[in-house]
C-alpha cells in the first residue's frame, strides 16, 4: 500500500514533459486576446518593461501588505548599480476586524502606518514615489491603477471588488495630508522578487516564488501580451500560474488525497496547480495520505488515527522538519506523537518517505511551470539556447535545499536548451518593490527626455500643410520667368512633351552616364512588351580627371563596341541620354553641363551643351550613324519608364541617396519656355527646395548639424531632410545627444559615435524592418508622465536583437532596453522624411488637379531609389499622409525598373512617335 501512494505522488519525467506542454499552451491561452477570457492562467500584465540598469536613484517609500502586518519602508538609492542602497522599515501590525471589516478601513489603516512611519523622517516638501505591493489577483491596466479580482489568504473586506486599489490607497494617503506622497506602482510578491535580484551585471528575467501559494512572471516579449495596446520591447507578466489545472488539465496526475484536500478547501476547483505546489497545503496532502494508509492498516496498527482527519493537525513546516536527512526520523516521531499516534519505527520511515515525495513531486511541478516559461522565452526570441537568470524565493525553497536541487536538475532535464541559474532573492516583496518604483521614475525621466528631444522631429499635421503650402508658392515662382530667380525650386523645363501612350514601336538605343561605371543599352519597343540588352563599361580615373574630349571619346568607343556586339552598326538608331549631373536643359536635346559632382573633373565640359560634346566626339570617331534625340535625367527616365506600363503616370519620384519630383505640367503655365499648347515634363530639383530660408522654422539643430558638415553647406536642405545620404547621420546625431543627457548606453562616453557616417541610412531599415513606427506620445498619471508607447505585433523580439547587434557591431555597449530606444529615434526620423515627402509630392498632385480644373484627380506616380524601395515602412507612411493631405486626388505608386535606361529609351521614342 505504502509503494502505491508513493507511486502516485511520483510523476514521471514524461508525465512532467506533458504537464509542461500544456502549460506552455494554458500561457499562449493567457496571452492571447481571443482565449485571454476563458483562460486559467491569466497572464496579466504588470507594464514593468524594463528590469533596473543601475542608474535608480532618489528615495523611494514602500507599502507592503502581508498576511498579518502592514511594512512600510524607505529606500535611498544612489546610482551606484544599486549596490549600497540604505533601508529603513518599521513593521505594523493588522487589528484583526481590519482583514474582514470594510475594505475603506483596511487602506486607512495603511495609509496611518505611511503617516507614522515619516513622522520625523522626510520633508513634507520632498515628493515620495511610493510602491505598493498587494498581494491579491488584480486586473492591472496600468502600472498605477489595478482593480481587485478577489481577496484570498484569509481576507475577505468588503465592497472592495472591481474598485481601483491604487486609488483607493492615494485616496486614504490625502485624508492623512500626506500630499508629497505618491502612489505610482502597484506590483505583488513575484515581480518584487524578480527586481530585486536584477542588477546591471545580472539582469533577472523570471521570478518563482513557492511559499504558501506559488507564482511566478517573466519578462515576455511585448507583441505576445495582447491584452495590451500600448507598449513595445518586453514587459513583465505575472502568470498567477497557481490556477494552472482549474480546467482539468491536471486531472491524470492528481490523486485521491489531492482530491480530499481540493475537497476541503476554502475554493474547490479553483486553484489546483497551487494545491500540489504551495506550502499552504502540503501538510494536508500528507495528512491525507496518512490517513488512508492507516485505514488499509498500512500505517500506525493500534494507534486511534481520528486526529488525522482534522484540516492543518499536520503542518508543512513539519512536514520540512520530517525530510531532513539527519533529525528526520525523530522529527517525524515528535510530530507523530504530539498528534496522539503512537507510530513505530518504520511508521516514521514511512511518514518520512511519504514526506519526501509530497515535497519532490511539489519541486518537480515547478520545474514543469518553470520549464514551460524557459521554452517559451527562448521560442519567442528566436534563440537556439537560453542562458537567463531566475529569481526564486518562498518558504518551501528557502526552508529545504533539497527542493531547490530538485527543481534545477529537473528543469534542466524538460528544457535541455535553457541554462537557468537559480538566484536567490533577498526581501523581494521590500526591496524589489522600492526597485520596481525607482525603475518605472527612471523611465518616466527617459520619456519626458525622449520627447523633448525628438519633439521638433515630430510633424504635426499643421506642420506638414504649411510646407505642403510652401512647395506649391516655390513652385509657383519657379515656373515664372521674373520670379524663377528667387525660387529655392529650380522648376526646370525638360522638352519632354508626353508620356508613352502605348503605340511606341521600334529599337532604341540608351546611354546611362552618373557615375564611375556607364551603361549602353538597346531597347527594343515590340506589341508584345520591351526587350534589353546592355553592358556596363567602366570610365577610368584618368579619363573621369581628364580632358572633356579624352571622357566623350571613350564613351563613343563604347557605344561602337556595343553595337558591333549586337550587329547594330549599320543602323541608325535613336539614342537617348541620361546625363545625371547638374544641366541647364535648352531643348530636348540640348543641356549645357553647369558644374561637375560624383568625382568628374574632365576640363571643357562645364558651360558646353554635353549633346553637341557627344556629337563631335561620333564625328571625330567617324561614326555617323549616332542620333541623339533626347537627353534626360533619371527622374524623367522614372517616369517615361513606369508610363509605358501606366499611362496615368505624369509624375516621377526619386527618394535614394538623393531626392527629386517631375510631373506633367500645363504649358500655359511654364513661364520660362515659349508656347501655350499641351503640356512638359518639369523637372522640379526640389532637393533644394528650402535653401532661401522658407523651412527653417522645420529645421532641428541636429539638421543644422548634419548640414554645417556636408561638402554643400545651406544648399540641398530639403533633400537633407529626406534623403539616404543624411539619415543615418541624423540618427548619429540625436544619439550623442541621448548619451550626453544620460538616456541612453547608462550615460557612458561613447567615442565610436562621434565618427561621422558611422551609423548608416541602411541601418534605418534593418532596425525597422517588419516594424510599423510608433505614434509616440506620453499619457499623464497622478502627476507622473508615464511610457506610452504603441504595442508592435510580429517579430518584434528578433527585430530588437538585430537592432542590438547592429549596435553592438559598432561597439556601444547596448543593452535590451537601449535597442528599444535607438528603434524609436531610427522610426522618428524615417517617418519624419515620409511625411516631408509627402507634403511636397501633395503639393504637385493638387497642382496638377487644379491646372485641369478637376474636382478628383487619378494620377500614377513612377518611382525609384532605395529608400523607397528597401525601407520597410517609408512606401507605406508616404502613401498614408498623401492620402491625408490631398484627399480629392487618387495616387498610384508604381516602382521602376530602370528608369535611367528604359527611361531614356522611352524619352527617344516619345519624341519620335512626336516627331512623326
Amino acid at each position: 500500500q505504502v509503494q502505491r501512494a508513493l507511486l502516485a505522488l511520483t510523476i514521471p519525467l514524461e508525465m512532467l514533459q506533458v504537464v509542461k506542454g500544456r502549460m506552455m499552451q494554458a500561457m499562449s491561452n493567457g496571452l492571447s486576446r481571443q482565449t485571454h477570457a476563458q483562460a486559467n492562467v491569466q497572464m496579466l500584465p504588470t507594464y514593468i518593461c524594463s528590469t533596473p540598469n543601475g542608474m535608480e536613484k532618489g528615495n523611494v517609500l514602500v507599502a507592503e501588505l502581508c498576511q498579518s502586518h502592514v511594512r512600510i519602508l524607505l529606500m535611498t538609492l544612489l546610482g551606484d548599480g544599486n549596490k549600497s542602497p540604505h533601508v529603513t522599515d518599521k513593521i505594523f501590525e493588522i487589528p484583526g476586524d481590519s482583514m474582514q471589516g470594510p475594505g475603506e478601513a483596511l487602506f486607512d489603516f495603511i495609509a496611518q502606518c505611511v503617516r507614522q512611519f515619516l513622522a520625523g523622517i522626510t520633508s513634507p516638501e520632498e515628493h515620495l514615489p511610493l510602491g505598493f505591493v498587494f498581494p491579491f489577483s488584480c486586473k492591472q491596466t496600468q502600472l498605477n491603477k489595478a482593480e481587485l479580482l478577489s481577496w484570498s489568504k484569509g481576507f475577505s473586506c468588503s465592497d472592495m471588488e472591481g474598485k481601483d486599489v491604487v486609488q483607493l490607497l492615494q485616496s486614504a494617503i490625502n485624508k492623512q495630508e500626506l500630499f508629497h506622497v505618491e502612489v505610482v506602482a502597484l506590483m505583488n510578491d513575484t515581480v518584487g522578487t524578480m527586481m530585486t535580484c536584477s542588477t546591471q551585471e545580472r539582469p533577472c528575467e523570471v521570478a518563482l516564488v513557492v511559499d504558501k501559494g506559488t507564482n511566478s512572471c517573466f519578462m515576455a516579449e511585448a507583441q505576445y501580451v495582447e491584452m495590451v495596446e500600448e507598449t513595445n520591447g518586453r514587459m513583465c507578466v505575472n502568470t498567477e500560474w497557481g490556477c494552472f489545472g482549474d480546467d482539468d488539465a491536471l486531472n491524470d496526475i492528481l490523486t485521491p488525497y489531492d482530491q480530499r484536500v481540493d475537497q476541503e478547501s476554502s475554493n474547490p476547483g479553483k486553484k489546483r496547480f497551487e494545491k500540489l505546489v504551495g506550502s499552504l497545503y502540503l501538510g494536508d496532502i500528507v495528512r491525507h495520505t496518512l490517513m488512508a494508509l492507516a485505514a488499509e492498516k498500512a500505517l500506525f496498527i493500534g494507534s486511534n488515527v481520528t486526529v488525522l482527519g482534522t484540516k492543518g493537525a499536520l503542518k508543512t513546516q513539519q512536514v520540512l522538519e520530517i525530510i531532513n536527512n539527519e533529525e528526520g526520523m525523530a522529527k517525524a516521531r515528535e510530530a507523530l506523537e504530539a498528534l496522539g499516534l503512537r507510530p513505530s519505527e518504520r511508521d516514521c520511515c514511512r511518514v518520512q518517505q511519504i514526506c519526501r515525495a509530497v515535497v519532490s513531486r511539489s519541486a518537480a511541478l515547478c520545474a514543469a511551470g518553470l520549464a514551460a516559461i524557459l521554452g517559451f522565452i527562448r521560442h519567442s526570441r528566436g534563440l537556439e539556447q537560453l542562458v537567463i537568470n531566475v529569481a526564486v524565493d518562498g518558504e518551501l525553497y528557502r526552508a529545504h535545499s533539497r527542493f531547490g536541487e530538485i527543481l534545477q536538475s529537473v528543469t534542466g532535464l524538460l528544457a535541455p536548451e535553457c541554462m537557468a541559474a537559480l538566484v536567490p532573492s533577498v526581501d523581494g516583496t521590500g526591496r524589489g518593490a522600492a526597485i520596481v518604483t525607482a525603475v518605472a521614475l527612471r523611465l518616466a525621466d527617459q520619456r519626458r527626455e525622449m520627447d523633448q528631444l525628438l519633439a521638433p522631429l515630430r510633424l504635426s499635421r499643421t506642420d506638414l500643410e504649411r510646407v505642403q503650402a510652401l512647395m506649391r508658392q516655390e513652385m509657383e515662382l519657379g515656373l515664372g520667368q521674373e520670379t524663377n530667380a528667387n525660387s529655392s525650386v529650380r522648376m526646370l523645363p525638360t522638352y519632354v512633351r508626353g508620356t508613352p501612350d502605348g503605340t511606341e514601336r521600334g529599337e532604341f538605343l540608351a546611354l546611362d552616364l552618373g557615375g564611375t561605371n556607364f551603361r549602353v543599352l538597346v531597347v527594343r519597343v515590340a506589341e508584345d512588351g520591351i526587350r534589353m540588352a546592355s553592358e556596363i563599361y567602366l570610365i577610368p580615373t584618368n579619363i573621369m580627371q581628364g580632358t572633356g574630349e579624352a571622357l566623350f571619346d571613350h564613351i563613343i568607343d563604347c557605344i561602337m563596341d556595343f553595337q558591333l556586339k549586337q550587329d547594330l552598326m549599320k543602323q541608325v538608331l535613336p539614342l537617348g541620354f541620361t546625363f545625371s549631373f547638374p544641366c541647364q536643359q535648352l531643348g530636348l536635346d540640348k543641356a549645357v553641363l553647369l558644374t561637375w559632382t560624383k568625382g568628374f573633373s574632365a576640363s571643357g565640359c562645364v558651360g558646353e551643351d554635353v549633346v553637341q560634346l557627344l556629337r563631335e566626339a561620333a564625328q571625330r570617331k567617324q561614326h555617323l550613324a549616332l542620333k541623339v534625340v533626347a537627353v534626360v535625367n533619371d527622374t524623367v527616365g522614372t517616369m517615361m519608364s513606369c508610363g509605358y506600363d501606366d499611362p496615368k503616370c505624369e509624375i516621377g519620384l526619386i527618394v535614394g541617396t538623393g531626392t527629386n519630383a517631375c510631373y506633367m505640367e500645363e504649358m500655359q503655365n511654364v513661364g520660362t519656355v515659349e508656347g501655350e499648347q499641351g503640356r512638359m515634363c518639369i523637372n522640379m530639383e526640389w532637393g533644394a527646395f528650402g535653401d532661401n530660408g522658407c523651412l527653417d522654422h522645420i529645421f532641428t539643430d541636429f539638421d543644422r548639424l548634419v548640414d554645417e558638415k556636408t561638402i554643400n553647406p545651406g544648399k540641398q536642405r530639403f533633400e537633407k531632410l529626406i534623403s539616404g545620404m543624411y539619415l543615418g547621420e541624423i540618427v548619429r546625431y540625436i544619439l550623442l545627444g541621448l548619451v550626453e543627457k544620460q538616456v541612453l548606453f547608462r550615460g557612458k562616453p561613447c567615442p565610436r559615435l562621434q565618427t561621422r557616417d558611422i551609423f548608416k541610412t541602411k541601418f534605418l531599415s534593418t532596425i525597422e524592418m517588419v516594424m510599423p513606427p510608433p505614434a509616440c506620445g506620453t499619457g499623464t498619471v497622478m502627476g507622473m508622465v508615464m511610457l506610452t508607447v504603441p504595442l508592435v505585433r510580429g517579430s518584434d523580439g528578433l527585430a530588437l536583437q538585430q537592432v542590438q547587434a547592429i549596435l553592438q557591431d559598432l561597439e556601444l555597449d547596448a543593452s535590451f532596453e537601449d535597442s528599444v530606444l535607438v528603434r524609436e529615434v531610427c522610426q522618428t526620423v524615417s517617418l519624419r522624411a515620409a511625411q516631408l515627402c509627402a507634403a511636397g509630392l501633395a503639393a504637385v498632385v493638387e497642382k496638377m488637379r487644379e491646372n485641369r480644373g478637376l474636382s478628383q484627380l487619378a494620377v500614377t506616380v513612377g518611382v525609384d531609389g532605395t529608400l523607397y524601395k528597401v525601407h520597410p515602412c517609408f512606401s507605406q507612411h508616404l502613401q498614408k499622409m498623401l492620402q491625408e493631405l490631398a484627399p480629392n486626388c487618387t495616387v498610384t505608386f508604381l516602382q521602376s525598373e530602370d528608369g535611367s535606361g528604359k527611361g531614356a529609351a522611352l524619352v527617344a521614342a516619345v519624341a519620335c512617335r512626336g516627331a512623326e
